[in-house]
């Protein structure tokens, strides 16, 4: 069995840490609980509420999130909850009881700031897509009557769902101090209605492509086979790039690789996508664990805006 390491993440709220796991803690299911009643089905979750200060725990595939009461601040006690999470997970007890964690859930949302100030980034206690669906306009959504209804606001420019999240970018005249609890409830409130995230009858589509396309005879859905160079860019990007792109609400693709000038190009989606400080942050960190990782074969990284 291999050890719980365990990492502190801050998230934009200032209440709310991440403690992230070195490994997955449930496979496709998130859980919130307010109080140890709410808990029963997380012996974690029901220890964790023996400390005086927490007021709401999330788990979620490889992190625990905790919000905590004002009666303490995160650097006096952060250090001393990641070590009791970790003892924990290494002594095998179960993070999920089994016949509890089926049932069914609340849907809850929480939100984080990206590094993207028009991009904020949505999570949900629960898997919301197996894939990485960019909309960049109302007309690309009619597959997902989430992000169709998220485009009925003006402010929202383009929408962008993967896992247990959804990344939405306003246009430039908006303000995310002043809308931000508005889209967190309008989510929320469509998901514990029932409301479909994509539609039953959606066609089989190619979710890793930087655009999501209706034609699955399309050349953008059609995947062409990939050269060894290009699957060995892959797989660096999926190891250590994409990890790091989700947790601030992005995604990155492998685009192309030109053996003559031997660039790669990347697509940045989701809060990636439009971000100066990202685009020049990950061409710059990708460019560099590429020709470190693959030496000779790399001179540069060219990053597009999907």
């Amino acid at each position: 069995m291999s050890q719980f390491n365990i990492a502190i993440s801050q998230t934009s709220n200032q209440n709310i840490v991440k403690f992230i796991a070195n490994s997955l803690l449930t496979r496709s299911t998130s859980h919130e609980f307010g109080n140890i009643d709410e808990a029963k089905s997380s012996p974690l979750a029901q220890q964790l509420f023996y400390l005086p200060f927490v007021k709401t725990v999330y788990i979620s595939q490889n992190f625990v999130a905790i919000e905590k009461y004002d009666i303490v601040e995160w650097k006096d006690v952060q250090e001393e909850v990641a070590e009791s999470i970790a003892d924990y997970l290494n002594s095998g007890k179960a993070v999920i009881s089994l016949p509890n964690a089926a049932k069914k859930t609340p849907s809850s949302i929480y939100a984080e700031s990206t590094p993207n100030p028009s991009v904020m980034k949505f999570i949900a206690n629960k898997t919301l897509a197996s894939g990485n669906f960019e909309f960049k306009q109302a007309e690309d959504a009619a597959i997902s009557p989430l992000a169709k209804n998220l485009f009925n606001f003006p402010f929202v420019k383009e929408v962008f769902i993967s896992g247990n999240f959804i990344s939405i970018m306003i246009h430039n005249w908006a303000d995310w101090q002043e809308i931000s609890m508005e889209m967190r409830e309008f989510i929320q409130q469509f998901l514990q209605e029932g409301n479909p995230v994509f539609a039953e009858d959606m066609p089989e589509i190619n979710a890793t492509t930087s655009n999501v396309s209706l034609d699955k005879n399309s050349p953008e859905t059609k995947a062409k086979p990939h050269t060894a160079i290009e699957k060995e860019i892959i797989a660096i990007l999926d190891e250590y790039v994409k990890p790091a792109v989700a947790s601030d609400g992005g995604n990155i693709l492998f685009d192309s690789y030109s053996a003559d000038t031997k660039t790669v190009k990347v697509v940045l989606q989701g809060a990636c996508s439009g971000c100066p400080s990202s685009t020049i942050t990950l061409k710059n960190g990708i460019e560099t664990m590429l020709k470190e990782m693959l030496h000779g074969q790399i001179n540069q990284v060219v990053a597009i805006n999907g």
